[in-house]
């Protein structure tokens, strides 16, 4: 599998690139995401995914290691090809389309161009774990809480709590008081699991 490709950027436009490596010319097809992420500069990277099918091999290029791993989630789900996961890319940005999955936002996946409300769901039903679980959706933004948060989850795992309860109960105290240090977090989720 090609996982990335370094050239020169011979041709850019806003579905499609041409990356010249080493004399050869690469075709990607690319989201507007990318597409708005590529720098007006001779030389680039992009990460890519190959979809090999019976009649054709299609190259993909992604700006980042990240929407290439959503790209491949969402084609994942059955009912979602190549294009529509390109069009999702193309209306969202990765983070959207992460925390739409995340939040069960129906209206947000269904907002992009044709998907419908079943596909949606499927959507959202296949991957919101996978999106959970890969990626912590609901953190909190200080870095400071966040190592906490690590630290007071973990000692309540050890302690033998369920960590989806214990999340949302650290989450709670965290809302409450960003600035909390990991003993007060342990005391109060012990009082309220």
């Amino acid at each position: 599998m090609i996982t990335h490709i370094q050239g020169r950027l011979v041709e850019k436009n806003p579905t499609d690139v041409v990356i010249d490596c080493n004399g050869v010319g690469y075709f990607l097809n690319i989201s507007l995401n990318t597409f708005s992420q590529i720098p007006d500069k001779e030389s680039l990277k992009l990460y890519t995914y190959l979809q090999v099918r019976e009649d054709s091999h299609t190259l993909y290029g992604f700006s980042s290691v990240a929407e290439r791993e959503i790209f491949k989630l969402l084609i994942s789900v059955n009912g979602v090809g190549a294009s529509t996961a390109r069009t999702m890319l193309s209306s969202l940005t990765p983070a959207q389309v992460k925390e739409g999955i995340a939040k069960d936002d129906v209206a947000l996946i269904q907002s992009v161009k044709g998907i419908g409300a079943k596909t949606a769901q499927r959507v959202i039903l296949d991957l919101k774990d996978k999106i959970l679980k890969v990626y912590d959706i609901d953190e909190v933004s200080t870095s400071q809480s966040n190592t906490s948060k690590e630290e007071a989850l973990s000692a309540l795992d050890v302690l033998g709590f369920n960590k989806k309860q214990s999340e949302k109960v650290v989450d709670k105290i965290l809302l409450n008081d960003p600035d909390v240090n990991v003993e007060t977090i342990i005391k109060e989720a012990l009082k309220n699991l």
